[in-house]
């Protein structure tokens, strides 16, 4: 089976997969910091504040860097230069950054005092954050179109890194305000760019011009599947905060679960680099039963991480979050349980939803995950505890996700043979960078 694998991976995957990791790392390093340095309401705050920036950060931007990805790697196999498409590219982020910026200012005042305990500089740091993630999305993409996979692990790299390097810092020299653990998440990313700006500004050249079109035609659907998709694992946190504002213990001691229960998350962002374009290959040239033999595996390996990942956390997840995040005891064996569930269904929607676009089926997706969130909003109303509510709504959205996903594919791939995919419209091509 590894022998399998190894030979699906495209080279530079590892480098990725390193990046990754390293920026795993940096998000157990950030939050143990910042639990054992900030009080219970300012880490609530920067619970929240956390969730918001990766739900909004990678689901609108993400995106962007996939289409990117794909239009540059289209042109550069016919040797014209990636600028025209980094030119939208970095237009489109910064036209959808804008329109965030002036939602969250124009409900700056509102949002401080139900998410933020009334702090407005935390909504300034979130508008910092969201703007660093645009500019890192848009430079990834071109990075990895071009198929400099050292470089994009290199970005990556340094964005966990210094993460780590900052935070740690402000925990030695004593900090105790959530403001500046929350810009180690503008900070990094924005110096991990400049580190690795030059082979982009290197590759850029001129040539024909991007038709908006080009980049627009797929993008709005893969933005609608991301954006769903981010906030089905993110906004369990937020809920808390909406649910129950002063309910400070729940949705920090949240975040830490939720942290650890999706480490089977991270590995997974190493192998997607190489699945989607399998599957998408075996889908141009009518490989039912390659396309069937590959997913099958790929929903194999991620259901051995998720029950591998699940075991640990039920056994030892509530020790785990208050040894290392210092985060207060108000989470049991059980609620991990619902956390890995819930983890485990989404692992095989991200599988599921792979296998969609690699057949060229981006609003079978977007449709997919519509339905999940409006499980996860209709599990949340329940009248239950806190806690419950936002786990089984978790929960409730992944399973009705990956279900959706189950039964539009069955459709999709009965036609496989007749209705092939394009792969450089199917694939989007590249590793996924949406770690927390």
């Amino acid at each position: 089976m590894i022998s399998r694998l190894l030979r699906l991976i495209p080279p530079g995957t590892i480098a990725v997969g390193a990046g990754l990791g390293l920026l795993g790392l940096a998000s157990y390093v950030h939050l143990a910091v910042a639990g054992h340095s900030l009080s219970e309401a300012d880490y609530s705050s920067l619970s929240v504040l956390w969730s918001i920036v990766f739900t909004l950060g990678i689901g609108v931007f993400m995106p962007i860097e996939q289409e990117v990805a794909r239009i540059v790697a289209g042109r550069h196999s016919q040797g014209l230069p990636p600028g025209p498409v980094l030119a939208r590219g970095v237009t489109a982020a910064a036209a959808l950054l804008a329109v965030l910026v002036l939602a969250v200012t124009a409900g700056r005042r509102p949002l401080a005092d139900l998410l933020f305990a009334g702090d407005g500089t935390m909504v300034t740091v979130l508008i910092a954050s969201l703007a660093a993630m645009a500019v890192a999305y848009a430079t990834r993409g071109v990075l990895s179109g071009l198929q400099l996979f050292p470089w994009y692990g290199t970005q990556l790299g340094v964005d966990g890194g210094l993460r780590i390097v900052l935070v740690v810092l402000l925990g030695l020299a004593g900090v105790r305000s959530p403001i500046w653990f929350g810009l180690v998440l503008a900070a990094a990313p924005l110096i991990s760019v400049v580190v690795t700006l030059s082979p982009v500004l290197r590759a850029v050249g001129h040539g024909p011009p991007v038709a908006w079109g080009t980049l627009l035609r797929g993008l709005g659907l893969l933005t609608v599947s991301s954006l769903l998709s981010q906030v089905v694992v993110n906004v369990g946190v937020i809920n808390v905060k909406v649910i129950d504002p002063s309910d400070v213990a729940t949705a920090g001691a949240l975040l830490s679960a939720l942290v650890l229960v999706r480490i089977p998350l991270f590995v997974f962002g190493s192998l997607q680099a190489s699945l989607l374009p399998g599957l998408a290959t075996t889908a141009a040239i009518g490989d039912r039963a390659g396309f069937d033999s590959l997913l099958r595996r790929a929903l194999g390996i991620v259901t051995a991480l998720g029950v591998g990942g699940a075991i640990g956390a039920v056994a030892i997840g509530p020790w785990l979050v208050s040894t290392l995040f210092d985060a207060p005891d108000v989470l049991g064996h059980g609620d991990f349980a619902w956390l890995a569930v819930a983890t485990l269904a989404y692992l095989w929607a991200m599988v599921l939803g792979q296998a969609l676009l690699a057949l060229d089926r981006h609003r079978a997706q977007a449709v997919a995950w519509a339905v999940g969130v409006a499980a996860l909003v209709a599990v949340t109303l329940v009248p239950l505890s806190v806690a419950l509510r936002v786990e089984l709504g978790y929960a409730g959205g992944s399973l009705v996700a990956a279900g959706a996903m189950a039964v539009l594919l069955r459709g999709a791939t009965a036609r496989l043979s007749l209705t092939p995919a394009t792969p450089v419209d199917a694939v989007a091509v590249g590793p996924s960078g949406g770690t927390r």
